[in-house]
């Protein structure tokens, strides 16, 4: 997005989700060598926990505290969370060459365009009626910033709510970036 655009919440996640739709549509065409294969699943995964990390700091609990159904929404879209952390755990250093590879790359495409359904037919809608336009303009610039500096690689078993994840999250995002430079 860019500096000037204005964000709002909305576009800023049915934004991300068409990307990781883009990169699972060049995942599936089969085109590419294994090593820009495993590339195209490296950076999948590292958007896709920056995403979901944004999304827990400050989408869900905007849905807990304005929805009515707030909480069970949120500990829905958490658990999926989980299940798609705990998919691209197991992807993450998995050679592409190998057949496990393919199988977990088809898992995660499943769990997220799963996710991504429930999100954009479901709570974003939610969100959109439940919340003024300024308030969805502020959460959407939040996710933003808060991606910046999140996780780039995932890590199953760190807190996925608020206030430790606000906390945390930072320090794994730094690691996890000095991490990404070194290799």
């Amino acid at each position: 997005m860019a500096a000037t655009e204005q964000v709002d919440l909305i576009s800023v996640i049915t934004s991300d989700h068409r990307e990781v739709e883009g990169a699972f549509q060049e995942l599936e065409s089969g085109r590419g060598t294994p090593e820009y294969r495993r590339g195209l699943v490296d950076h999948v995964i590292s958007e896709l926990v920056r995403h979901s990390v944004a999304e827990e700091q400050f989408m869900y609990p905007a849905a807990r505290r304005h929805l009515d159904n707030g909480d069970e929404l949120a500990d829905h879209e958490i658990a999926e969370h989980a299940e798609a952390e705990r998919v691209m755990k197991e992807l993450e250093d998995l050679p592409a060459t190998k057949p496990r590879f393919e199988e977990l790359m088809r898992d995660l495409m499943n769990d997220i365009r799963h996710h991504i359904e429930d999100e954009e037919h479901d709570l974003l809608p939610k969100l959109q009626q439940a919340c003024p336009p300024e308030q969805l303009r502020d959460l959407g610039e939040k996710i933003v910033r808060a991606k910046k500096f999140a996780p780039t690689r995932p890590h199953p078993s760190a807190p996925d709510k608020p206030p430790a994840n606000l906390i945390l999250d930072p320090g794994a995002g730094l690691i996890d970036r000095l991490r990404d430079a070194l290799k």
